[in-house]
């Protein structure tokens, strides 16, 4: 599906959106430190990559929160934070809300995301911006769990996402 919506107006997403069984496509993006962080460099432990629109709009805040609160137990797993904002909106949001031990990485740069995830919104208000993903990798970097939400103001199914997590 290459269709979404925003508040119920239709917008296109570039590309091919990843499925569940395959293997994850490279990355580069921008960590906090300025410095470059691929997907290879993830690889030995789980990873739970969230992809969204912007840091400054409420929903991917609360998106961040949650994510960070409900998996900042498990220690086997890399919880890696990703869109277009630059490392500095990254680290102004994490400062002020306490957050820590998560990877926030922007992909100002190089957009692979957009090249390699499906996720770039063609059109629309937020035409350019990344539309909101939720993509879990095994050690392997096999994708056990893949949901781009089909309205982009909803939240993702955390529940489920949590339950794939919790079983592999």
């Amino acid at each position: 599906m290459n269709k979404l919506t925003f508040k119920g107006q239709a917008i296109e997403v570039e590309g091919t959106f990843p499925q569940v069984g395959e293997q994850a496509p490279d990355f580069t993006l921008i960590d906090n430190a300025l410095s470059s962080i691929s997907r290879k460099d993830l690889l030995g432990k789980k990873a739970v990559l969230n992809i969204f629109p912007s840091i400054d709009t409420p929903v991917c805040a609360t998106q961040l929160r949650t994510f960070n609160h409900q998996l900042s137990g498990m220690k086997d797993v890399t919880l890696l934070f990703s869109s277009l904002d630059l490392p500095f909106a990254y680290n102004r949001f994490c400062a002020a809300e306490g957050i820590e031990n998560i990877i926030t990485a922007s992909d100002y740069k190089l957009s692979s995301l957009a090249a390699n995830y499906g996720v770039k919104m063609k059109n629309g208000p937020l035409g350019g911006l990344y539309a909101r993903a939720v993509i879990i990798l095994n050690e392997a970097h096999e994708i056990i769990y893949a949901e781009r939400v089909n309205e982009v103001t909803d939240e993702p199914n955390y529940d489920a996402a949590l339950a794939v997590l919790a079983s592999s």
